[in-house]
């Protein structure tokens, strides 16, 4: 068992670790992301290694947008909200926005 806080490795001799969520201080809302770095009996580090973990309400439907990581140039590409969930409900909508992009050559 582990309490992690941010920007703080939790270094074990054990390649699962839990995640000790404190009464006090719980981890808020929305998306965790946590990574590993794995070192070998000679001191090499690996190249690191991230995944999200998303923390849901249970009073409030929760988003999860998948999507590809990388899309070539001019390829149009699908966005889903299929893992989105509401606990005790069901979801009706689902409203998409771009909120960051480069600017468009022209």
């Amino acid at each position: 068992m582990a309490e992690f806080n941010l920007n703080k490795p939790v270094e074990t001799t054990e390649a699962k670790v839990e995640v000790t969520v404190s009464e006090n201080n719980p981890f808020p809302v929305g998306r965790l992301r946590f990574r590993l770095v794995v070192v070998d009996d000679s001191g090499n580090e690996s190249e690191p290694d991230e995944i999200d973990v998303i923390i849901r309400d249970s009073d409030r439907p929760t988003a999860i947008i998948d999507a590809p990581k990388v899309v070539d140039f001019r390829k149009s590409f699908v966005l889903s909200g299929e893992r989105s969930s509401d606990v005790g409900g069901r979801l009706v909508q689902y409203r998409w926005e771009l909120v960051s992009a480069p600017e468009r050559p022209g």
